[in-house]
């Protein structure tokens, strides 16, 4: 169920998005508005002038306490995009390192005056922690904490998604792979039941999906044949190895024997289904290279939508300030 305090925290008074911490609570609407707005920007990468003066003025500092080159680049690129300035934060030879709490760390960033923190971590809840703390004039982006949520790679994916197969409503779309530890995972999921997909499946085997799964509203498969058996989309999850506690897997090579995704294990999907993969991509682990860069493929398509959908959610979040400095 989605959790008001989620909700409440994450819009303002007047229903607009003021933080985007977790696709939990937000209602179809708003999804849509995410995905309305990011189809406006995506096609400025191949104009000649790219930029938007939208966020001119605005500073923007990325905190990124986990490493993530593909997420913060996009991020980077989406706010100079924008016409924001950008600090990235160096957590290497920050005081962090050396015991400042997070609390310390996020009113010494506030006092550069930034109006949105893009934030990464590793442990769950702390994108959550800085937006209930910070204030009031500053945005909090979660771009992945822990095995929480990652909201804007979920809403990529519905971008992609919503690009090549339209209406939601009638789509089937499997999960596959380590679903227990993955926050792209459990923010698709909410994204897709939101949308109202007609169905949701995860597949792996069952020491990587979660126990709680069917309360998700998925259905759950051990056999990927079965798992991906007539759905219009399959969207495959890196390993989480760096997450993983105890040998829940007997080796990388059997995985790809029972999981990997194949050519031949792709023709179970409907002819016309495309595949989508986070990244980045462990090649003869989780997919044959033959399926990652062949004609289903779509995920260098999913790391250029990602620019789209970061500007939209950094313009949307900004507008909900600029009403606050409004009212001020």
């Amino acid at each position: 169920m989605p959790s008001p305090r989620s909700s409440t925290l994450q819009l303002n008074e007047n229903g607009r998005l003021r933080h985007f911490l977790t696709i939990e609570g937000l209602r179809r609407e708003l999804l849509l508005q995410i995905l309305d707005t990011a189809e406006s920007f995506a096609s400025l990468p191949g104009r000649p002038v790219k930029k938007v003066p939208l966020l001119r003025g605005r500073i923007i500092t990325n905190l990124f306490f986990e490493n993530s080159t593909r997420t913060r680049t996009t991020f980077e690129l989406a706010e100079k995009l924008l016409s924001a300035d950008v600090i990235n934060f160096n957590i290497d030879v920050s005081a962090t390192a050396k015991g400042e709490t997070l609390l310390d760390t996020l009113r010494n960033i506030e006092a550069m005056h930034s109006d949105m923190f893009v934030v990464r971590h590793g442990q769950s809840g702390a994108a959550h922690f800085i937006a209930e703390h910070a204030t009031q004039r500053v945005s909090v982006i979660n771009a992945g904490d822990g095995r929480h949520a990652h909201p804007t790679q979920a809403m990529l994916d519905m971008f992609t998604i919503r690009k090549h197969k339209g209406d939601f409503t009638p789509l089937r779309i499997a999960i596959v792979g380590d679903v227990l530890h993955s926050r792209v995972a459990r923010s698709q999921i909410l994204a897709l039941n939101t949308l109202g997909v007609s169905e949701v499946r995860i597949v792996g085997p069952r020491t990587l999906l979660p126990t709680e799964a069917r309360s998700l509203g998925v259905h759950v498969f051990n056999e990927l044949a079965e798992g991906v058996k007539d759905v219009d989309v399959v969207i495959m999850l890196r390993l989480q190895n760096e997450r993983m506690n105890g040998a829940l897997l007997p080796n990388e090579h059997e995985y790809f024997q029972l999981y990997g995704l194949t050519d031949e294990r792709l023709e179970n999907a409907k002819p016309d289904a495309i595949v989508l993969h986070p990244g980045p991509i462990n090649r003869g682990i989780e997919m044959d290279s033959a399926v990652a860069d062949g004609p289903r493929s779509v995920i260098l398509q999913q790391v250029s939508y990602g620019i789209a959908v970061r500007m939209a959610v950094m313009s949307m979040a900004m507008q909900s300030q600029a009403d606050l400095e409004g009212e001020a």
